[in-house]
């Protein structure tokens, strides 16, 4: 019979009786150590801002985009989730950055996941990050910012690998009272669905589906009981600053609420939940919620429950990654050429139909994917969307979907591109785990959006730029149950 002693816990404001066994530390029980780091990736004056289908150069800065790093090390199982204030990770720049993390850290490049935010002040660096991967001239000034964002990250990685030691982590979903999230589509009264339509609308029939209201958080706090980082999951779409000034959205209003409820160095490490279907606009209302009253809401509901969160049993890791091939759409010499067109116009600012111009930008997207030998001179007519590693792939995309559990507590579910919420939502329903946090835009973004098989039916603006065939989605929470229930009953 094993010895097992009782250790009484002080751990954010409420008190824990914990066995463990004797000889260990509750923090040591599983060897777990945890370390958190961050880096600036601020891009310069004068680069090219992202978010929509328009050139934007950058003239300021609101505040400044970090990329967010925290490392699980346990006995020889390491693992690392990376966030950056970005609007979506390439899989160039996400295989860059993990490559090299993995050989300064040891970290197996499958153990390690990069996301995005989804800020839409962020930078629009996929030409850039093209032309470098290439070694093709370019300005240097956007040369010498890749770099700096390919090092931010990968030096975040290597400061929270040094940085690991033992700690407490405590864990939960804590709710969002105050309305910040509302789906932004429509069913109409000709059964189509439409995106961003208010109810005021005369042929507006109902919202088109669910939000996902529970906030996931886990905590860090070293042995001295100081709060360390906080991890937190909410499915809300980042675009609520606009303008020409880099800004880390609603999250930056998360960090300086966590700062001011308990220490200046807490790093708030803001993890997109599947919203691809989600905004911050109230279809009821012409009013829309504010960057600040988001960010501080969410950090409000944040603190306001940080007592409640249970403290983790048995940290042991368990990381799994799996690669699933979801099938795209097609672009056809004919589709090409037609889209060129309407690009052109575009840039000669004529008038063109807004989803006519999404399409015609996803096909040429699609073109250099699909064909070894693309109909058009891709470089020329698009930024984002530019890819080496996936250039020529064929009928179907190669996705990653990774898994990092802590013991039967805490499950961290990693998905490539804009998710839509149901997805999300499936996929906490069906996982083993106490609390499940699905994050977004994970180490790929050219899928572009991930609606369910049924939305497809309806239409809308996701549907219009989504380069993926209907049942892509399902395919990822299949292989994200699946990979649940293996770390939840390992051999």
């Amino acid at each position: 019979m094993d010895i097992v002693k009782w250790v009484f816990i002080f751990g954010l404001g409420t008190a824990w009786f914990v066995s463990v066994p004797s000889g260990l530390t509750l923090a040591a029980a599983e060897n777990l150590r945890v370390g958190v780091a961050e880096e600036e990736i601020t891009p310069p004056v004068g680069f090219p801002m992202a978010g929509y289908y328009f050139e934007r150069l950058a003239e300021g800065a609101v505040d400044p985009l970090k990329a967010k790093a925290i490392v699980f090390r346990s006995g020889q199982t390491q693992s690392a989730l990376v966030v950056c204030d970005l609007i979506g990770l390439a899989t160039d720049l996400s295989q860059t950055i993990r490559k090299r993390a993995s050989e300064k850290t040891g970290i197996p490049v499958s153990n390690i996941v990069i996301s995005a935010t989804h800020s839409h002040t962020a930078p629009d660096y996929g030409k850039e990050l093209y032309l470098y991967l290439g070694s093709e001239n370019q300005p240097p000034l956007r040369a010498a910012y890749i770099k700096q964002l390919i090092d931010g990250p990968v030096e975040a990685i290597s400061k929270a690998h040094s940085a690991a030691k033992p700690v407490r982590l405590n864990f939960g979903s804590v709710p969002q009272v105050t309305p910040l999230s509302f789906n932004r589509r429509s069913v109409m009264r000709d059964g189509s669905v439409r995106t961003w339509i208010t109810e005021d609308n005369p042929d507006f029939v109902r919202t088109a589906g669910p939000i996902d209201p529970g906030i996931g958080v886990m905590t860090v706090r070293d042995e001295s009981n100081r709060l360390q980082a906080v991890l937190s999951n909410f499915a809300l779409h980042l675009d609520t600053v606009g303008g020409q000034k880099w800004s880390a959205d609603y999250p930056f209003f998360i960090e300086q609420t966590l700062r001011e409820a308990f220490n200046s160095d807490v790093i708030s490490i803001f993890a997109t939940g599947c919203c691809g279907d989600i905004n911050h606009i109230n279809p009821k209302s012409r009013e829309r919620n504010k960057t600040d009253m988001i960010g501080e809401e969410i950090g409000g509901s944040i603190r306001r429950h940080v007592d409640e969160l249970r403290p983790l049993e048995r940290p042991n890791l368990v990381v799994k990654s799996r690669t699933v091939h979801l099938p795209l759409q097609d672009a056809t010499q004919d589709e090409v050429a037609r889209s060129i067109e309407i690009l052109q116009m575009a840039q000669r600012k004529e008038k063109v139909d807004f989803y006519d111009h999404v399409t015609a930008y996803k096909k040429l997207m699609l073109d250099q994917m699909r064909h070894r030998e693309p109909f058009a001179n891709t470089i020329e007519h698009i930024t984002w969307g530019l890819s080496r590693s996936l250039a020529g792939v064929g009928a179907a995309i190669p996705v990653e979907v990774t898994v990092m559990t802590l013991g039967h507590d805490v499950a961290i579910v990693c998905l490539p591109g804009e998710v839509f919420v149901e997805l999300g939502l499936a996929i906490k329903q069906g996982s083993p785990f106490r609390t499940t946090l699905v994050v977004e835009l994970s180490n790929c973004v050219e899928t572009v959006y991930i609606p369910t098989r049924a939305a497809y039916a309806g239409g809308g603006y996701e549907v219009t730029n989504s380069a993926l065939q209907p049942g892509s989605g399902e395919m990822l929470v299949e292989a994200a149950l699946s990979m649940l229930r293996e770390a939840a009953t390992p051999d």
